[in-house]
């Protein structure tokens, strides 16, 4: 109980730093908004994809995919905020694992980023996309997973950075290769064969590919099968959790 209770209070502490952050909530919605409906409907233009889907419809699990990314490696900046005011130190030391911390906090990542998540899966009917309960309920399911797996990937780079500065460069050198190399705003198969296998390495490109699977499960837009999809997301986010919670046994033992 004391390991759940301490997963819990890192959760609901983190929640209400996001509702009380209005900034955070504009900025986390906007930038969804502009990328779907600026970029993708001035690409719609030139972009065709085929397969009985305009472009932004094609380019809508992606931009589900970006949410998902920028709210949940996003969230472990509070790692930053918890060392420089010495927080940090006090969750180090308390009577808990490792392990239960870092699942607390990418737990708390992945609450808030499945929420906005679903914001904008709401925007399907805008987009003429024909969404049933069954593929809503898995495209939050997958959302879920990514957010998990997102999240656990930037506990591990916060753990590594001492100062908000630092932390900014780093997400900013990550965030958008990881974003523009997922399938999101094009197929993996049309890349070059050397981004092609950098896509494949990234954890992102696994989720919007299944959550294509989910929203257009008979479109045929797919890079991978959904098996793997779920597999790789999986593994990925064990490996992340088992890599974090090494790193913060290291900083318990400094």
């Amino acid at each position: 109980m004391i390991e759940v209770n301490a997963v819990y209070v890192l959760i609901a502490r983190d929640f209400k730093k996001f509702i009380r952050e209005k900034g955070r909530l504009i900025s986390t919605f906007a930038r969804p908004l502009i990328w779907l409906f600026l970029v993708g409907g001035g690409m719609s233009r030139l972009v065709s994809p085929g397969m009985g889907l305009s472009y932004m419809q094609f380019i809508f699990p992606g931009i589900l995919g970006m949410t998902i990314l920028f709210s949940a490696i996003f969230s472990s900046i509070s790692i930053i905020w918890d060392k420089e005011f010495g927080l940090m130190k006090a969750i180090l030391v308390a009577p808990v694992s490792r392990l239960s911390i870092v699942v607390g906090k990418a737990l708390s990542g992945t609450i808030i980023s499945v929420i906005q998540a679903a914001v904008i899966l709401m925007l399907f009917p805008f987009l003429g996309i024909k969404l049933s309960l069954l593929s809503a309920v898995s495209a939050l399911a997958v959302s879920f997973l990514l957010a998990f797996s997102i999240s656990a990937l930037g506990i591990i780079i916060a753990s590594f950075l001492e100062s908000m500065e630092s932390f900014s460069a780093i997400m900013n050198f990550i965030v958008m290769p990881m974003f523009f190399l997922s399938g999101a705003m094009y197929p993996v198969k049309n890349l070059p064969e050397i981004l092609k296998l950098i896509s494949k390495l990234n954890p992102l490109t696994y989720g919007i590919d299944a959550l294509k699977h989910a929203i257009f499960p008979d479109a045929g837009i797919f890079d991978f099968p959904l098996p793997a999809d779920l597999g790789i997301l999986i593994i990925s986010s064990a490996v992340f959790v088992i890599i974090a919670g090494i790193m913060f046994e290291r900083k318990k033992t400094k």
